[in-house]
């Protein structure tokens, strides 16, 4: 997968290493040239620029990449790159990262971003879902799909101990797309049973939401 990331800071290094490690192909933007620093990211690319300038976002040959990640600390210009990807370049997915939470509210569709990234809002939801036992805690939401990515952790008491995957019956458009328990994380199969203390964590419409509570006995 070919992977843009807009802005060089220490978060945009440190997606470029994980994705690096993870066999994917990365580009890095970099408008301060004293910055640009190859020996940071090993195996990335660098392009010394604004990924704001559209002559730049031509330069990498935008439009051959699987997706455009907008991680620098200046909001409106995560703003301007994402829209510029998605609707200059077709980029299939937009990543960007909203450094203040009171501008949230514009990372969505009209602006091209697909999936917001708020840092505050996940450090909130990682308390909740720490402290949270038998709830529903949303931890992302995805932008173009209108879903989120929800997460419950199990009563040790629950009816459902023991009860097999296939045997849940789940509201439509919500799928179970990992069970954690303990160290593990399990991709659920049919057979795969849910137990006391298991965390699931599914992606669900936030309509829905309410209905995945009281099928899962939870409320």
């Amino acid at each position: 997968m070919k992977v843009a990331i807009a802005g060089a800071g220490a978060v945009g290094r440190s997606i470029a290493g994980e994705l690096i490690a993870n066999h994917h192909d990365v580009t890095l933007f970099e408008r301060n040239p004293h910055n640009v620093d190859p020996d940071a990211v090993p195996g990335a690319s660098w392009i010394s620029g604004d990924a704001c300038e559209l002559t730049n976002l031509e330069r990498a040959g935008l439009q051959d990449y699987d997706v455009m990640v907008a991680a620098t600390g200046d909001d409106k210009a995560n703003l301007v790159v994402a829209l510029l990807a998605k609707t200059e370049f077709a980029v299939n997915r937009v990543v960007a990262r909203v450094n203040n939470p009171r501008n949230e509210w514009l990372f969505g569709e009209d602006w091209g971003v697909d999936v917001a990234v708020s840092t505050p809002r996940i450090l909130a939801s990682l308390v909740e879902e720490a402290v949270s036992v038998g709830d529903l805690v949303r931890l992302m939401t995805f932008r173009q799909g209108q879903a989120n990515l929800v997460e419950m952790t199990l009563p040790d008491n629950t009816p459902l101990a023991g009860r097999p995957v296939r045997k849940l019956v789940l509201p439509r458009d919500v799928a179970l797309v990992a069970i954690l328990r303990g160290g593990r994380v399990i991709a659920p199969q049919g057979d795969d049973s849910v137990e006391g203390g298991d965390e699931l964590v599914f992606v669900a419409p936030e309509e829905v939401e309410g209905e995945l509570k009281r099928v899962m006995q939870l409320d």
